[in-house]
């Protein structure tokens, strides 16, 4: 599968990935911010979409619309020094897609 990949986080979170050439989406962490970032990101069709646990939460209310889809792939990434679970919890919800169960339970 050949796609383009898009992080979405703070300046500090996608700086390092813009580095390698990624398409990078610095938001604030107000919900409407990352909401409307998040929304570009699927109007683009990104395939993968790499989000900081910080934002995932506000970010989700986009990609729900999306998760069934094979694209993109979305994945939370812990930031923060303390993690909120958010990255964990997501992954839980795709492993449940592609298994039938959440085996992180």
């Amino acid at each position: 599968m050949e796609g383009k990949a898009a992080v979405l986080g703070s300046m500090d979170f996608v700086m390092p990935f813009a580095a390698l050439g990624m398409d990078t989406f610095a938001t604030e962490p107000e919900a409407a911010a990352v909401q409307d970032k998040a929304d570009s990101i699927v109007r683009q069709k990104y395939a993968l979409v790499i989000v900081a646990e910080n934002v995932a939460r506000a970010a989700q209310v986009v990609f729900e619309k999306t998760q069934r889809l094979a694209t993109p792939c979305v994945v939370v990434v812990p930031f923060t020094s303390e993690p909120s679970g958010v990255a964990t919890e997501s992954l839980g919800k795709m492993l449940k897609i592609a298994t039938g169960i959440n085996i992180l339970k």
